[in-house]
């Protein structure tokens, strides 16, 4: 017998990148009272993770929990990056209902879009949370029209148009159903939410239905399951049967050991859990995202949308230069290989391959930004490495024509930059489709874009807007080849000789180019250490001291003057690697080199291209 269970909601949080939704989660269960009165509560305090936190950005979703007026409130916080997107498709299985929220200056983004065409093709009601409504540049009433022109042009249902609006300052602690009045607390959102997320259904007395939307891992359980469930009731130390709709042939029986439910920022070890319970799951050794545990006696499995393809791939590979193993903790290809299948415990949007060699493995992922967050986690665990540039993956269609992953690009930049933007997309094979003015003095540029041709723009794109511009991409699926690229227009300045960097030799080298390292670094044969102003390479010596002569004194090399090198972090050094160069990550530097350091031998292998 269908039932519904009034005492739960299950809602995630949905938006653009930087929109508040890591911060709303905070003030939710703030004022839910999760926290004692003089707790220290850390700032977004969902954002767990050491990278998170530095760079202000979610890339795993959270689950939590909060209880309002006896209700229990399951919320889901979502990454807004498109490279995350992958965990936005997943956890909106698991939920009722989504709370859009958007910026009350900046208004509906293209990440908004995504967010919001997924949750209205899986038929969910929107609460739309206008949040920052406290900026002072904010203009609640022009983005809440935006929002509403967004839901057109998506083709909501008349039901989903009929949507609530709360302003809100998740900063400041308040939320209003009025844009006019400044409310004093949230309870305005949490009544919005238990009056408009419908509450969950399920058959109570049917057979078991748990689908695993979510992995999480532990070093001391293993991988933990997360999902909602849909039908029946779920209890320790059931046997159940794992299936899986995209796998028909699997069917496994597995043992529920410990079962846990969500309350502010813990997990509860519970018992058993009833329709409508987000729960999680240990003790399942080759549990997976899309599974559906069931009861023996009906195992029929939940559809589950397949999760997006990546779009690039790099080569990781075990660091064979000169200086190779000083500096990290894990060095071998074993341990190369551990870390990476590990990481396919929680990451679903990546894939790892094994190549002909054993140094060396394939890893393909969603976006640039998607793979450097791995490469950082692993070098602060100690890992060294080298990885090679990002490149697409091609696709061909049924006459054997080659495709490529297509983005579109959103570009917001101040008026008098727009013409050196298009001129640079346009050379990386870009199009304009739309030029439009935007708020505060600011062109929106709307770009088709080859996604190799994004690869490396960012840094080129900051440094061309004076820090100014704004560019946010979206995947669009694959299009024809649109023809060759050239990535770099200046050459390498690349040490001739193993030793030390001294400043006579750098002095002289720093009239070549720009330079990357300072005195006394380590360097090696075929080790890149600046970008010159010409197209070619150009080897130099920066170990060379000055020979001592009678007439020359020693105290001469004082006035030389050098200009400070330019340091890469590694989303730039990931940028400014070639084809034929890779990036050597170690715990403590990041080194580009070329892939092959004996001169004669490069030489060779270019005059054979």
């Amino acid at each position: 017998m269908v039932k519904t269970r009034d005492d739960v909601r299950n809602v995630a949080i949905i938006a653009h990148v930087d929109h508040g939704k890591t911060t709303l989660v905070d003030e939710l269960l703030k004022q839910s009272g999760v926290f004692r009165e003089n707790q220290e509560v850390a700032e977004r305090v969902m954002d767990s993770n050491d990278i998170e936190r530095e760079r202000g950005i979610t890339i795993l979703s959270k689950n939590t929990a909060v209880t309002y007026k006896n209700t229990k409130i399951n919320i889901i916080d979502t990454p807004g990056h498109a490279d995350f997107g992958g965990e936005v498709e997943r956890v909106l299985k698991m939920v009722n209902g989504v709370i859009l929220v958007v910026d009350a200056f900046e208004g509906a983004m293209p990440q908004t879009k995504f967010v919001l065409r997924k949750a209205l093709e899986l038929k969910l009601p929107v609460i739309v949370c206008v949040n920052k409504i406290d900026r002072p540049e904010a203009r609640p009433a022009e983005v809440v029209d935006e929002v509403l022109e967004l839901f057109i042009d998506l083709e909501a249902d008349e039901s989903q148009l009929d949507c609530p609006f709360v302003f809100a300052s998740a900063k400041s602690g308040f939320a209003s159903l009025d844009m006019e009045e400044t409310g004093t607390d949230m309870m305005p959102l949490f009544e919005t939410i238990i009056d408009y997320i419908p509450a969950p259904t399920g058959d109570d007395e049917a057979g078991t239905q748990v689908l695993i939307s979510t992995i999480d891992y532990n070093e001391y359980v293993g991988r933990i399951g997360v999902g909602k469930v849909d039908n029946g009731t779920i209890r320790v130390n059931q046997e159940v049967v794992m299936v899986n709709a995209h796998e028909p042939e699997k069917q496994k029986k597995v043992k529920v050991s410990k079962l846990y439910e969500y309350d502010g920022l813990n997990k509860i070890e519970v018992t058993e859990a009833k329709i409508g319970s987000i729960v999680a799951i240990s003790g399942i050794a080759d549990i997976h995202i899309g599974d559906t545990l069931c009861s023996p006696e009906n195992p029929t499995p939940i559809p589950f949308q397949k999760i997006s393809e990546p779009t690039i791939a790099m080569t990781f590979c075990v660091n064979d230069s000169p200086l190779a193993g000083q500096e990290g903790k894990y060095v071998t290809s074993r341990h190369l290989r551990d870390r990476l299948f590990k990481e396919l415990n929680t990451d679903v949007s990546l894939r790892v391959e094994e190549t002909e060699t054993t140094e060396a493995f394939k890893v393909s992922g969603r976006g640039e930004l998607h793979l450097s967050v791995l490469i950082e986690n692993m070098r602060r665990e100690g890992f060294e490495f080298a990885v090679s540039k990002a490149e697409v993956l091609y696709h061909e269609d049924e006459n054997g024509k080659k495709l490529e992953p297509m983005e579109l690009a959103y570009i917001d930049v101040p008026e008098e930059f727009s013409g050196s933007v298009i001129e640079k997309l346009s050379a990386r094979k870009g199009e304009l489709r739309n030029m439009s003015a935007a708020n505060g003095g600011y062109t929106r540029l709307e770009f088709s874009i080859p996604s190799r041709g994004l690869i490396g723009y960012r840094g080129e794109f900051m440094t061309d807007t004076k820090g100014n511009g704004i560019i946010n991409t979206i995947f669009d699926g694959y299009g024809p080849y649109k023809g060759d690229l050239q990535y770099r227009k200046q050459g390498s300045l690349i040490a001739f000789e193993a030793g030390e960097a001294i400043t006579y030799g750098l002095y002289n080298a720093q009239d070549r180019g720009t330079l990357f390292i300072g005195a006394g670094e380590k360097v090696y044969a075929g080790m890149v250490i600046g970008q010159t102003g010409k197209a070619e390479d150009i080897e130099i010596n920066v170990c060379k001291k000055k020979q001592l002569t009678n007439t020359r004194s020693s105290s001469a090399d004082e006035a030389l003057r050098l200009s400070p090198p330019r340091i890469l972090s590694l989303e730039q050094a990931l940028e400014f690697i070639d084809t034929d160069e890779l990036l050597e990550v170690t715990p403590e530097h990041l080194r580009i080199r070329k892939k092959i350091l004996d001169p004669t031998l490069r030489k060779r292998s270019g005059m054979k291209k």
